[in-house]
């Protein structure tokens, strides 16, 4: 991989946590796939899909902190503070450096 995974998450969180929308589903793959467990688990994909989701989560559930950063294969584990718990995602990027899985769900 010809970028850094953890510092593309360090943007995806700092984008989140501005309420950046464009910005975050810029970062994202056309064929990008998010599977979400928090409060039940969905699996969002397509560009839409993707756009209601984060317009949802953008309101519902505004990042604060970073709680934790790590490298995980091919992309980050990065876990950040949602209100008065934390949330765990791992990002998986594809060769030009967009997300092409996002997996969440609250840590434990």
């Amino acid at each position: 991989m010809s970028f850094d995974a953890m510092a593309a998450a360090i943007d995806w969180l700092d984008a989140y946590r501005a309420g950046d929308l464009e910005v975050i589903l810029g970062m994202y793959a056309e064929d990008a796939v998010i599977v979400c467990g928090c409060g039940g688990t969905k699996t969002v994909a397509g560009r839409e899909s993707r756009r209601a989701y984060w317009v949802d989560r953008l309101i519902k559930c505004p990042a604060s902190r970073l709680d934790n950063l790590q490298q995980s294969g091919d992309g980050a584990l990065i876990s950040y503070v949602v209100r008065e718990s934390v949330i765990s995602a791992v990002l998986r990027f594809n060769a030009t450096g967009q997300v092409s899985a996002h997996t969440c769900g609250p840590s434990n």
